[in-house]
């Protein structure tokens, strides 16, 4: 079952953390999460699963910041969140992905007592301009059966800002 705006407005500073919480972000079953100022790239053109590959941040500046296509940026969400006996997902939003901008190229699903900012993995289909503080995306929670282990993985748990990809630490010790 997916949670009713309601439903998340009740459990806001329980079950659910949402910081900044606005009322107005709040939808009939989700809600809207803005995108903050900043955004990184990856800097080597081939990305390699086994190392940490380098980034670099940009500012997006009032004037916004233009998407180009065949880039993966990372944006992180500005609003901090944190789950307990839900399970968070995160979707794009309908007018977003009406652009051809793309949000999460996969990692919409969250886990039960996770605690952070969203990383969003934004691509584009055509030249798009962006601006801080837009409503990019949204999150919803679905409810959990049975008893279960909260999040408590080290890699993305209770970060502080846009994470690029950890995976390489899969392979240390292997």
């Amino acid at each position: 079952m997916i949670l009713s705006g309601r439903k998340i407005r009740a459990a806001i500073g329980k079950e659910i953390v949402i910081e900044p919480f606005s009322e107005k972000n709040l939808n009939p079953n989700s809600y809207n999460l803005t995108l903050h100022n900043e955004l990184m790239v990856y800097n080597e053109k081939v990305l390699d699963m086994k190392k940490e590959n380098t980034v670099r941040t940009i500012s997006i500046p009032e004037e916004g910041y233009l998407l180009m296509p065949g880039t993966l940026y990372l944006g992180r969400t500005a609003e901090y969140t944190e789950t307990d006996k839900f399970v968070p997902m995160l979707e794009g939003r309908s007018s977003v992905g009406r652009l051809g901008v793309f949000v999460h190229v996969c990692a919409g699903f969250g886990d039960v007592g996770f605690k952070g900012f969203w990383t969003l993995e934004i691509h584009c289909v055509q030249p798009v301009r962006i601006y801080a503080g837009v409503k990019i995306c949204q999150i919803y929670y679905h409810t959990i059966e049975g008893e279960y282990d909260a999040y408590i993985s080290g890699k993305y748990q209770c970060n502080t800002g846009i994470q690029p990809s950890l995976l390489f630490k899969d392979f240390e010790g292997n």
